[in-house]
């Protein structure tokens, strides 16, 4: 038979004086802290100079067109605002752009749609994205979405890890196209 030692007066303070870190990605980032350490707001209008600047770095392409009708919706035509943005240091580090939908293809689920995220070059690994998702997946809690959907190319590996790190998985749902020309 073995003994375990007892443990000294310091170990037991040490396991009563240890604050619980929130931020560890083991737990729920709906309950993690990491959008408390980094500012997360709702996204306005006057981010949209930002959010192109943003795209505009990490794509390399003039996607105006395209944020000016996502704004529209999400600012307009949308009930349910859910994007946000982050900050650091009073600037727009990232974005992500999402939408409530009350169900479709047949479904009464209601369902969030990821469709658009993206991070500052500056920000990048400073967990902006983490706060970002953490932050939408408190706020469609609180509303009792059911559950969150993105789609990702299959070859974006930088992406795919992330949103695994976050908690997504493959759906069970096949997403099926058919080029036109």
């Amino acid at each position: 038979m073995t003994t375990r030692p007892h443990p000294t007066t310091k170990q037991l303070l040490d396991q009563f004086n240890t604050e619980p870190d929130y931020s560890d990605a083991s737990q729920d980032d709906a309950e993690a802290l990491s959008r408390d350490r980094i500012p997360v707001r709702s996204l306005t209008a006057a981010d949209f100079d930002a959010v192109v600047r943003i795209d505009r770095r990490t794509t390399g392409h003039d996607r105006s067109a395209y944020y000016r009708r996502k704004f529209d919706e999400a600012l307009g035509e949308s009930g349910v605002r859910v994007s946000v943005v982050a900050e650091q240091d009073g600037m727009v580090a990232g974005f992500l752009m999402a939408r409530v939908d009350f169900g479709e293809f047949g479904r009464a689920a209601t369902a969030a749609v990821i469709d658009t995220i993206g991070v500052d070059a500056a920000a990048s690994g400073k967990h902006v994205g983490r706060a970002l998702v953490s932050q939408l997946l408190a706020n469609l809690t609180s509303l009792h979405v059911e559950s969150v959907r993105t789609e990702v190319e299959w070859n974006r590996f930088d992406l795919l890890r992330f949103l695994d790190r976050c908690g997504f998985r493959p759906g069970q749902q096949l997403s099926l196209s058919r080029p036109l020309v």
